[in-house]
């Protein structure tokens, strides 16, 4: 059996449904609710407005899109560095373990490295010991001594109103 021919590529004008038809998968694989209307039009305006807010990349196999990865610039002060963070990286089941993900993944820490950023992160869902056996096997350091902490857009609002309980 012939490798498949992997190329990976920023999204562009046209690939909105295909890019929502992964994110929907992505949604599935985790058990979320997928986007709803609202949010797949900011999808869309936060990757291709004039100054998005995301990048998406897209690897296809055999000129079929079968996964994405959604990257953004954070910054250190201490480096004085850009990091690149990658939000999200999905491939579809049936191409998992022929190297999609890889080569994706490989893409990403390629762009990091190009805009001399100073770090590359990403979160893993504690229960995804395929991906996390994957990054560890690449070389990449589990963060032990950092806390992942959140603010939904609802609890903002308490924040701001000052009704927290410190």
């Amino acid at each position: 059996m012939n490798a498949p021919q992997i190329h990976v590529r920023r999204a562009g004008a046209g690939d909105e449904e295909v890019l929502h038809s992964l994110i929907d998968a992505l949604a599935d694989f985790e058990n979320l609710s997928r986007p709803n209307a609202a949010a797949r039009e900011r999808l869309v305006k936060d990757t291709f407005d004039n100054h998005p807010r995301i990048e998406v990349y897209l690897a296809e196999v055999n000129k079929k899109v079968v996964a994405y990865a959604i990257v953004f610039e954070t910054y250190s002060s201490f480096l004085a560095l850009p990091n690149l963070y990658l939000e999200d990286i999905f491939v579809l089941a049936e191409y998992r373990g022929s190297g999609v993900g890889y080569h994706l993944f490989k893409y990403c820490v390629n762009e990091s490295f190009r805009r001399g950023c100073g770090r590359m992160e990403w979160m893993v869902l504690d229960w995804n010991q395929s991906a996390i056996s994957f990054y560890e096997r690449l070389g990449a350091r589990r963060l032990k001594e950092w806390i992942p902490y959140r603010l939904t857009r609802e609890e903002m609002k308490i924040v701001l109103e000052g009704n927290s309980s410190d």
